[in-house]
């Protein structure tokens, strides 16, 4: 006598088995190492993505919930900001990341630390007097791409328009290596690192 059991077994055995690796978020296709990004922007999360599900979302004009980050990197040198200007941001580190919020209807702002990103009470008004400042702020298109900047005791900041995906994976390389109470040597050779590597895109 067969039973829903035997059944079950006979299908289970039947089916081909998956290849070990990562999967897209959206029709499980696998992806490789070098996969793209797309925002679900009601999450507020990242998806790693296969280029055909990627390719869905590139219509920046289309209101859509999920956006594809794009791969675009811009140098803003001479950027409309001081030290003064970045401590009325009430941003308690050198190092913060920008990017406008849709579904919130508003600019937020991260930076990062021992335990990865942390969101920052950021005063709309300085960044608008900001916005008004330095128009390249309207280059920065919403949830996908963001302003990253490092603004130190000496020199210019520097800032970068860059995918918001890049932000994610310079707040994990860091949070990786942070040590003690400043994030010590290691921390401090991987954010040159990775700005140098940024520049250079």
């Amino acid at each position: 006598m067969t039973t829903p059991f035997d059944v079950l077994s006979r299908i289970t055995s039947r089916r081909p088995t998956q290849a070990a690796g990562e999967r897209c978020e959206m029709c499980a296709e696998p992806i490789a190492d070098d996969h793209r990004h797309v925002v679900d922007t009601a999450g507020r999360q990242l998806m790693c993505v296969c280029r055909g599900c990627y390719l869905l979302f590139t219509d920046s004009a289309a209101d859509l919930r999920y956006r594809s980050v794009p791969d675009r990197y811009l140098s803003f040198p001479d950027f409309a900001v001081d030290r003064l200007g970045w401590e009325a941001l009430q941003i308690p580190v050198g190092l913060a990341f920008f990017f406008r919020n849709s579904t919130l209807g508003r600019v937020v702002a991260f930076y990062p630390g021992p335990a990865g990103a942390t969101e920052s009470e950021l005063d709309l008004d300085q960044w608008q007097r900001l916005g008004g400042a330095d128009g390249r702020l309207g280059l920065l298109a919403d949830d996908v791409e963001a302003l990253l900047m490092r603004v130190t005791e000496t020199g210019a900041p520097l800032c970068f328009l860059v995918p918001i995906d890049a932000c994610y994976e310079f707040v994990g390389g860091l949070r990786a290596r942070w040590r003690g109470f400043d994030g010590g040597a290691d921390a401090d050779a991987f954010v040159d690192q990775f700005f140098t590597t940024i520049a250079g895109r």
